[in-house]
């Protein structure tokens, strides 16, 4: 009753186009933008989620033939782009959401995960946002990541654990740097609290965005150290 109450007072709009919303709405984001945003289509690589040109043999793409990743796999649900295609309204909420530091936007960027690749609830242990250093936490006042992750763990009925993965350095922001740079960057700055919390476990690692997956590497990797036994990372948006 009190989300009726709230919409009567303060008559519900669409976070994306501004578009009033049913007064009994429990959504932030409305059907056509939600329909809007195109899921990357096959084929894709197998290990990384990068997409493949159609009708070549390999199912790696040219930076996992040369080096594998720690991960098992990576998804995201749409490529980010900052144009005029419906893909663009994912990059302009998640700007806002990060740098506007609104952090009611989370519930609206959750509503994507509806175009998710298919999860099956039972086939992980354990969901681990990736974590933010605490003075980058202090600032913003809330993880993106953590806000994804809390949404799909509900959705599979799995345990979110914000705790065990820590960023215990500082890392200069990853914009602008190539490849090579980006993993230089995140070297060692991820470290693993609670070994026995992953080991054995099956880990569904979570991200808002995926550039050239630098970051999720170096969190696989320290995953894997402690024992966990399989990684898979799921994003928001991938950048390509």
């Amino acid at each position: 009753m009190l989300h009726y109450l709230l919409n009567f007072l303060y008559p519900p709009r669409c976070a994306v186009c501004g578009a009033g919303l049913p007064i009994d709405t429990t959504r932030r984001v409305c059907a056509p933008c939600l329909g809007a945003v195109e899921p990357l289509r096959a084929p894709l690589c197998i290990l990384c989620g990068a997409p493949l040109a159609a009708g070549g043999d390999d199912q790696r793409c040219r930076h996992c033939r040369g080096v594998a990743p720690a991960f098992d796999s990576a998804r995201a649900i749409t490529r980010y782009r900052s144009g005029a295609d419906g893909s663009s309204t994912v990059a302009a909420l998640l700007r806002r959401h990060k740098y506007g530091l609104d952090q009611s936007l989370g519930r609206a960027l959750a509503e994507y995960l509806d175009a998710a690749p298919p999860l099956h609830a039972g086939g992980y242990d354990l969901v681990i946002p990736v974590p933010l250093h605490r003075a980058r936490l202090r600032w913003r006042g809330f993880n993106q990541a953590a806000l994804l992750g809390a949404a799909l763990a509900r959705r599979l009925n799995c345990p979110l654990d914000v705790a065990t993965l820590a960023r215990v350095h500082a890392t200069a922001p990853q914009t602008a740097r190539d490849r090579g740079a980006r993993a230089r960057n995140v070297r060692n700055a991820f470290a693993v609290r609670r070994p026995s919390r992953v080991a054995g476990r099956r880990i569904l690692l979570v991200d808002d965005v995926m550039t050239t997956g630098a970051t999720a590497d170096e969190c696989a990797r320290v995953l894997r150290a402690a024992g966990a036994r399989r990684i898979d990372v799921l994003t928001l948006a991938r950048v390509l």
